[in-house]
């Protein structure tokens, strides 16, 4: 039997994997290497990255620069508990993610994911209104197709179908969700667009504490792209209502759609800011609730005057000096250029799919490009068609995409749009 064989065999007797059953959890390709937009398997297969490790991995992998900060943090400190104490790496960071965001956030909790930050973010929002002696304020209000994490508060503020809440009935909260946004990106928009949204705000506003978005990007809930204007009336409406905004910029941060963070398409800031994927590189796990003065000073003021949450590995010091090192890199590179050159690239390199059979849709913004199937794919024929074709994609529902690394050429990417349009051409 070979070392892969083997490794599948007690992968499969001792794994679960993410949205996989035990023991069958689909096609698996052991990874033995990785460098730059290339991933190396067990078997010697190269294949370009086309996902960024889920969005995250942005300057590619085995980086010098990230490995060598992580490297030299470890000869100081790995870890310390951050109640009680501080370290040089998290103040650094906090203050420089309170530099490059938009005004007025300006404290900054540290967590270790995505779903985590979005846990925090929803508990600052109602310790946030019970402070102020609104303690009905309590709820949450979203749009459907979104997709905010997979943690029991998280996963309540998450489409209710693609989130699984049958499957979680009378456990989650029962948050409020007006239409999806639109209309779509680059299209006029309509006053009426944000009516039902305004309207549902409008009659609950007594009970809603915070409305939580992701801002012109609908990740992984379906990768819609809607109108800036959109998330300024949002913004305006929240104001109005003396309710909180909360933009989760997990995946939209740092670049990937074009600007800095996807709420600067719309000229916005939040009250509270969740970000993550990115942040490290891909290096390590890492992300950020960011809050403004304004929130964090009406929760000192009131019992117990502290904020209740406390993570073990919060702080921890090797992500934040990798974090640290991925953003000197981001913003030593033309980032900004790169991303729209990108762009432009899966513009014109996806054209061809919608005159495919099944293709229902195809659609770029940033370093974001999606084909988008009437049906389901098979992912157990998809994957493999596409570990074949040399490339790495991980399809889900009806939706074919690709975020690759800011760092890839051209010629790389070629390989991958390529692999999209053959694979899907074939049928898979």
């Amino acid at each position: 039997m070979s070392r892969s064989s083997e490794l599948l065999r007690r992968d499969r007797a001792a794994v679960l994997h993410p949205y996989a059953p035990p023991g069958t959890p689909g096609p698996l390709f052991p990874v033995a290497h990785a460098s730059g937009v290339r991933l190396t398997l067990a078997d010697g297969r190269e294949l370009i990255d086309g996902m960024s490790s889920w969005w995250a991995a942005i300057h590619g992998y085995n980086h010098p620069v990230l490995n060598a900060a992580v490297a030299k943090q470890l000869q100081d400190l790995g870890h310390v508990m951050f109640g009680g104490l501080t370290h040089e790496p998290a103040v650094r960071l906090c203050e420089r993610l309170v530099e490059i965001t938009p005004a007025p956030l300006t404290r900054v909790f540290l967590s270790d994911s995505g779903s985590v930050s979005v846990e925090v973010a929803l508990k600052l929002a109602i310790q946030y209104q019970q402070a102020r002696g609104r303690g009905a304020k309590h709820r949450f209000l979203t749009v459907l197709g979104g997709y905010h994490g997979d943690t029991l508060g998280a996963m309540s503020v998450c489409d209710p179908v693609n989130g699984m809440h049958s499957l979680f009935r009378g456990v989650l909260s029962e948050q409020l969700f007006a239409p999806l946004p639109g209309p779509r990106f680059h299209e006029p928009f309509a006053s009426t667009s944000i009516d039902a949204f305004e309207a549902l705000l409008a009659k609950h506003a007594h009970e809603v504490a915070a409305v939580i978005l992701e801002p012109v990007v609908q990740n992984a809930g379906g990768m819609r792209f809607y109108h800036p204007e959109y998330l300024r009336r949002v913004r305006a409406l929240c104001d109005a209502h003396d309710v909180l905004l909360i933009l989760d910029e997990i995946a939209t941060g740092f670049g990937r759609t074009g600007k800095l963070f996807g709420c600067e398409h719309a000229g916005i800031h939040a009250d509270i800011m969740c970000v993550g994927k990115a942040l490290t590189g891909g290096m390590m796990t890492l992300a950020a609730t960011l809050v403004t003065e304004q929130v964090s000073e009406a929760i000192a003021r009131s019992e117990p005057g502290v904020f209740m949450h406390g993570p073990t590995y919060m702080g921890n010091t090797l992500a934040c000096a990798a974090a640290l090192a991925s953003l000197d890199l981001l913003f030593a590179s033309d980032w900004c250029a790169r991303v729209s050159a990108i762009e432009a690239q899966l513009t014109r390199e996806l054209a061809p799919c919608p005159s495919l059979r099944g293709v229902a849709d195809v659609r770029v913004l940033g370093a974001i490009g999606v084909v988008e199937m009437h049906a389901p794919v098979d992912l157990s024929v998809l994957q493999p068609a596409f570990v074949d074709a040399g490339v790495w994609l991980r399809p889900f529902g009806r939706l074919v995409y690709l975020m690759p690394p800011y760092v890839i050429n051209e010629a790389d990417l070629s390989i991958l749009t390529s692999a999209v349009c053959s694979v899907l051409e074939e049928g898979g």
